[in-house]
């Protein structure tokens, strides 16, 4: 498997949830509102023998009338078009922005043409019940109804070789996957378990839906992990996008 992390950047985001770029070399966190929490940005390509997935979809900034995704998936030699699977782990509006965009109408149309988009159903739901500013049902009405979306409600396997499990700790239906080829196994825990430090640490935040269960599943995961030989995949960790253990000797 090929692993593409495409970084959208760092972004500070205060009580308004409303996520700001951040240049390391020339702005300093101080001057941001009190409180602001710096954050980054990276969703994952990965090219397996079946497909070319996208999991999660960045916040759907644009720039001269493109995703920033779509850019960055160009940047990287793939075109939107050869994206197959789109895997989601939560809706958040940092994870799913750019799972749709507007066309020329100004109506918003699925960005990714030929993927099948994975999303568990009752996190969609929620997520319209819940609305602005953690989601912005706008942008993901458009699941909704559509061919191209398939509803997952709880755990299971998607064509033999992705895993995925709803742990309900970051959100009330956040799910994480595993994806499986050969002997390599990839993790992605989303917001679950979003960067490298907290997984070697016992860091509960007042953030997630239940803080002390995505301790004690990063905790269990990073045990696992090594026994295994796991890939990490982490969402909000530029630095450190990837982390690979080697599988213990029987």
């Amino acid at each position: 498997m090929k692993i593409i992390p495409l970084s959208e950047g760092s972004f500070t985001i205060d009580q308004t949830k409303i996520f700001v770029p951040f240049n390391h070399t020339k702005d300093e966190l101080q001057h941001r509102t009190t409180g602001s929490l710096l954050v980054e940005v990276q969703p994952f390509v990965i090219i397996t023998s079946k497909d070319i997935l996208l999991i999660d979809t960045g916040l759907g900034f644009s720039k001269n009338n493109q995703l920033q995704i779509h850019s960055n998936l160009k940047a990287n030699g793939i075109e939107p078009e050869q994206i197959t699977k789109v895997l989601m782990s939560h809706l958040h509006k940092d994870h799913a922005g750019g799972i749709s965009k507007r066309d020329s109408f100004g109506n918003y149309q699925l960005a990714f043409c030929n993927a099948v988009y994975y999303v568990q159903e009752k996190e969609f739901q929620f997520a319209l019940e819940k609305g602005f500013p953690s989601y912005m049902t706008e942008e993901i009405e458009v699941l909704q109804n559509n061919s191209q979306v398939k509803f997952l409600n709880g755990d299971g396997m998607i064509d033999d070789y992705i895993q995925y499990h709803v742990t309900s700790a970051h959100s009330p239906f956040h799910q994480v996957f595993w994806i499986k080829e050969n002997e390599d196994v990839l993790f992605f825990g989303g917001d679950d378990a979003p960067q490298l430090q907290q997984m070697k640490s016992k860091f509960v935040a007042k953030y997630d839906y239940d803080g002390k269960k995505c301790m004690q599943l990063r905790q269990a995961w990073w045990q696992q992990a090594q026994e295994e030989g796991w890939t990490f995949l982490f969402y909000h960790d530029i630095k450190s996008p990837i982390f690979c253990f080697h599988k213990k000797a029987s």
